[in-house]
């Protein structure tokens, strides 16, 4: 099985890309730089690296990297400065999705590949209608004036949820969406949930990145554990932090 990881150089997606390899899987990534990831990886026979930029890739360069992929995984994100909240690509998560969907289906793959999505709690699952309150939903709507990236994520996981939709020949999705995003060095205990249990905004969880990546890996592997959850947009949290 061989899992395409956009998005690999980032907090999330090294350790996506870890419990890949811990699980002997070929991974290809696409990275802007190889220089800060871990020389371990540079040795690995079966991880591929490619470095560039990945809407700068063509649409054949990025068809034939799609090629023979099981499942394809974006830990995109914008980085948390004045340059990459409001400078561009300003809809890179987004666009991503749209090229890497499309690349797929122009290989017309046998069986349906896997699109992972890593999203976040602060955006709704607008096909269960999930409730937010008056206050979250002002401060959501002010967030989307101000922070671009918001915006970005939201658009991703519509196209998944209109687009694609539940019934594509070629592709299947989740949207993963953690809550506060904290740093761990080892797998520990988490829940999914359909939705989210706690206000994103008021009373946010915490969710360790490596367990989001080992999350990511089971749905990748597991495919009892993919069809649980296809077409949807599971929450994830720490055991720890569930109340």
């Amino acid at each position: 099985m061989t899992t395409l990881v956009v998005g690999a150089s980032g907090a999330t997606g090294m350790k996506l890309v870890e419990q890949l390899l811990i699980r002997e899987q070929n991974v290809k990534i696409v990275v802007r730089s190889a220089e800060k990831l871990p020389e371990s990886w540079k040795n690995n026979e079966r991880l591929h690296i490619m470095t560039a930029s990945i809407l700068d890739l063509s649409d054949l360069e990025m068809t034939k990297y799609v090629h023979g992929c099981n499942a394809v995984v974006s830990c995109l994100g914008h980085n948390m400065n004045w340059n990459g909240i409001y400078g561009q690509p300003r809809k890179l998560v987004t666009d991503t999705a749209r090229r890497l969907c499309s690349a797929i289906k122009e290989n017309a793959p046998e069986h349906p590949v896997k699109y992972v999505l890593m999203n976040t709690t602060g955006n709704r699952n607008r096909d269960l209608k999930e409730p937010i309150s008056f206050g979250q939903k002002c401060v959501i709507g002010l967030i989307r004036l101000l922070l671009p990236p918001q915006v970005d994520n939201e658009n991703a996981a519509d196209y998944l949820r209109t687009e694609i939709g539940q019934d594509n020949h070629c592709i299947e999705w989740v949207a993963v969406r953690p809550d506060g995003l904290i740093n761990e060095d080892e797998v520990t205990d988490y829940i999914i949930y359909p939705s989210p249990i706690r206000s994103a905004i008021f009373d946010a969880g915490k969710t360790s990145r490596i367990n989001v990546g080992h999350f990511m890996t089971n749905l990748i592997c597991d495919g009892d554990l993919w069809n649980k959850w296809k077409g949807q947009m599971p929450v994830i949290y720490n055991q720890s932090t569930k109340n």
